[in-house]
């Protein structure tokens, strides 16, 4: 870092190097694909409560998306979640993702949880728990909507990285009332050494109705 302080909510905030550590470690453990991945193509299945429509997308990194798929509302719900994947799971450096900006630990949190790591200078609020060097929560405000993000469950590569294959994410509304809920249950595939979308299942609850949409992909090819 080039400045240890800046100005978060009028205050001079410094940085700290525990919660450095903490994110970085944490960083580092994350699975994502390598620098020389440059994507892939897949046939694609989105089932919404039962009902099937298939298609093909393509993924060409860094951030390019393409579904085919006839419903224009599915095409782009399912565009959105491939994008979201792709962005996880694409490669980047602690440096100059997260670690471009200052970072403080929030001590009068309970450390049976995780610590908490605050992000100064993103523009979202953003708050990390760390636990055993894994992120278990991430907390953000975009715009109107705050969001909480538990980590459930994840597979563990020979490599020693994690990813993350189940999760809830909370939305709140700005009074802090609970909003909406969507479950999150990834079942990676293993291709050429890259793990790459299997199957996606979201249940969500909407307007007092709980939904069930799939993601399913088949036929990868590497680009």
């Amino acid at each position: 870092m080039k400045n240890d302080t800046v100005k978060d909510d009028l205050v001079n905030v410094a940085d700290e190097p525990e919660a450095r550590k903490l994110l970085k470690e944490a960083y580092e453990t994350t699975y994502r694909w390598d620098k020389d991945f440059k994507g892939f193509k897949a046939n694609l299945e989105v089932i919404v409560d039962g009902k099937s429509t298939k298609g093909k997308t393509e993924v060409l990194l860094p951030d390019q998306i393409k579904v085919s798929l006839p419903d224009a509302e599915i095409k782009e719900w399912a565009e959105g979640q491939i994008q979201m994947m792709a962005v996880h799971r694409g490669h980047r450096v602690f440096e100059t993702s997260d670690g471009k900006n200052v970072l403080t630990l929030d001590k009068e949190e309970n450390p049976s949880l995780g610590n908490l790591v605050r992000i100064h200078g993103d523009g979202l609020n953003s708050r990390y728990r760390v636990k055993e060097s894994r992120i278990v929560q991430i907390n953000r405000n975009m715009g109107p909507v705050r969001f909480t993000i538990n980590v459930q469950d994840s597979i563990k590569t020979k490599e020693g990285k994690f990813l993350n294959t189940r999760y809830v994410v909370y939305y709140f509304t700005p009074k802090g009332d609970l909003k909406q809920v969507e479950s999150f249950n990834d079942d990676p595939v293993l291709i050429d050494g890259h793990f790459l979308p299997g199957k996606r299942r979201i249940f969500l609850s909407d307007k007092g109705e709980v939904h069930v949409k799939e993601l399913i992909f088949s036929e990868h090819q590497l680009l």
